[in-house]
């Protein structure tokens, strides 16, 4: 069991990157590490430079970002955490699978229509290349699963393409050069929305910092943004389909049902029939719980460079290691030599 994912190191961590994809890591570190796996989970800092970027603060958040996923949980011991800056076989390879991915291809893809908006012209290249650098991240180290939510599955279909391509092309059926990686879609991820707008996931970048719960809160201001969080008057009902037209209220139900580690239903059998000046305090309450020492742990680790430092030259020299053989591979397919 090999599984890889990244996670940019740009902007304030939130709630829902933790219960989203954060604490799934965890799992899965130490599900492949049990099995006698590998987890490989990198900042994905070159990708980050595919849109207008403040060096300083990119460098910054890379080491604040190690600090909040070791705060979380993840183990440098068990997973394998890097930035890919510092493991140059990433842009190698993208530059390899950059003579395989079509023009066509690239042009489909759903974010680069977000992101590029009316203006694809005055956009860089690298934002138009930059899921061929997410095939060649996964596609590095024969990954066999990627964890992925709905926004992801298109970019995970296109690395699979590419191998496919890649292997039909220039590598034999039984010797294939690339693994074909699934996508893990965990069971339990939940989708968190902004507390502001329930029609709309909670992001870093949303202009408000009140639409989002940032790992980095301390109990006050935790308390402060669910207070304030937008919701309607009615009470909670007490079964889930009471809640189809009123994405804020159920909006909180999920977020307390995924920290709690239970279901919307039994969040609703216990406090349905309740107003929010009841259910609010109480999902203060169980934030504080389960972010409060994740919130410590973060504050003393991001003071401690040299510890950062020491995680990622440790993660990276790993990578570089795990990476060398596909790297190789993928050369001698393609008929390059290398001195």
């Amino acid at each position: 069991m090999t599984v890889v994912s990244g996670i940019q190191p740009t902007g304030k961590p939130h709630l829902g990157n933790y219960l989203g994809a954060i604490r799934n890591y965890v799992k899965l570190q130490n599900e492949a590490h049990d099995s006698g796996g590998r987890c490989f989970i990198f900042l994905a800092d070159l990708h980050a430079i595919s849109m207008p970027h403040d060096p300083a603060e990119l460098h910054a958040s890379t080491l604040e970002m190690v600090a909040t996923l070791v705060a979380c949980g993840l183990d440098p011991a068990k997973a394998v955490l890097f930035n890919q800056a510092q493991v140059p076989a990433h842009s190698e390879l993208q530059w390899l699978l950059m003579g395989t991915a079509r023009m066509g291809w690239l042009n489909r893809m759903t974010q680069w229509k977000d992101k590029a908006g009316k203006n694809r012209e005055g956009q860089s290249v690298a934002l138009f290349g930059y899921p061929v650098l997410q095939a060649a991240d996964v596609l590095l180290y024969q990954a066999n699963y990627v964890p992925v939510g709905e926004d992801q599955k298109q970019h995970l279909e296109l690395a699979r393409d590419i191998a496919q391509k890649f292997n039909n092309d220039f590598a034999s059926e039984d010797a294939p050069v690339f693994t074909l990686p699934d996508p893990y879609i965990p069971k339990a991820a939940a989708r968190i929305m902004s507390l502001r707008d329930g029609s709309r996931k909670m992001s870093k970048s949303e202009p408000s910092d009140m639409s989002r719960i940032n790992l980095t809160d301390d109990a006050d201001e935790m308390a402060q943004k669910i207070k304030k969080a937008k919701t309607d008057p009615e009470p909670l009902p007490s079964e889930i389909a009471g809640l189809a037209e009123r994405p804020e209220a159920l909006n909180l139900v999920t977020i307390f049902a995924a920290l709690d580690e239970t279901t919307p239903e039994a969040v609703l059998a216990e406090h349905g029939g309740k107003g929010f000046g009841h259910f609010k305090p109480v999902l203060a309450e169980k934030l504080l719980e389960i972010l409060g020492p994740i919130r410590e742990s973060f504050v003393e680790l991001r003071q401690d460079r040299e510890v950062l430092d020491a995680i990622l030259a440790r993660g990276a020299a790993q990578a570089r290691e795990a990476s060398r053989p596909t790297l190789n591979a993928a050369y001698n397919a393609l008929g390059l030599v290398r001195g």
